[in-house]
């Protein structure tokens, strides 16, 4: 199984704070990024990174680990679409592909549900109240598919907030692919990857799979990072107090 990973953003509502990618911030003296490919690795997943603003310190970060690394020269201009279609030859017909993008801090119980679920098309997505009130993007379900989707969708018809994360398994692949090669034709190039997803959920069914209750981050804001921050520190006090 192959990760394609986006990690070529510049990070604009975060970038006052940090002067590196977002995706570098540290967590425990790693990376959020770094962390995530040694977690990929572990599970005997190959990951792809696509990066673009300040792409050698990425390549710094992961030069002693195996992981693929491509460049988006057009990170400026295009969105998170362009740097999936630079890693075009990583997705093959026979096999499932994770796609996620390199700002999320997530750990191996989600991925673990993530490589549970066996629809053809899944995203995941927490149904958290807090999500609901104060997240970034949202999905409204029905039967386990996304019948809607937007950052700006009513309170009222929001069900999930989205994570960062999804999974192709190698039968959707052609629908996907298919699906991407017509938004580039057609010069969309400002749309993120998710969207060849959520293009396809009009035909076909994308489904979600719901992880309220594990702790997950898409680092945004600087606020973003501080509540991971606050995670890990209840955390290791919680395994300290036992």
């Amino acid at each position: 199984m192959v990760a394609i990973i986006m990690a070529a953003g510049v990070g604009s509502r975060i970038s006052r704070h940090v002067d590196k990618p977002k995706c570098l911030l540290e967590i425990e003296g790693e990376s959020i990024l770094r962390r995530t490919v040694k977690m990929l690795l572990c599970n005997h997943i190959s990951p792809v990174v696509v990066t673009g603003y300040q792409h050698r310190q990425i390549a710094r970060e992961l030069q002693d680990l195996q992981a693929t690394l491509l460049h988006n020269p057009f990170y400026r201009v295009t969105n998170s679409l362009g740097s999936l279609w630079f890693a075009r030859d990583y997705i093959q017909d026979d096999e499932d592909v994770i796609l996620l993008n390199a700002d999320v801090f997530w750990e191996q119980d989600i991925l673990d549900i993530l490589l549970l679920g066996k629809e053809n098309a899944l995203l995941l997505a927490d149904s958290s109240v807090e999500r609901l009130e104060q997240g970034d993007y949202f999905f409204g379900v029905h039967d386990g598919t996304i019948v809607k989707y937007g950052k700006d969708m009513k309170r009222v018809d929001r069900t999930h907030e989205y994570v960062g994360v999804g999974i192709v398994r190698a039968a959707f692949v052609p629908v996907f692919c298919d699906m991407m090669q017509y938004m580039m034709d057609s010069e969309q190039y400002n749309c993120w990857w998710e969207d060849i997803l959520y293009r396809c959920s009009s035909d076909h069914d994308v489904y979600i799979r719901d992880i309220a209750g594990h702790f997950w981050a898409e680092v945004d804001y600087i606020e973003d990072y501080e509540r991971i921050m606050n995670y890990i520190c209840q955390r290791n006090q919680g395994k300290a107090a036992e």
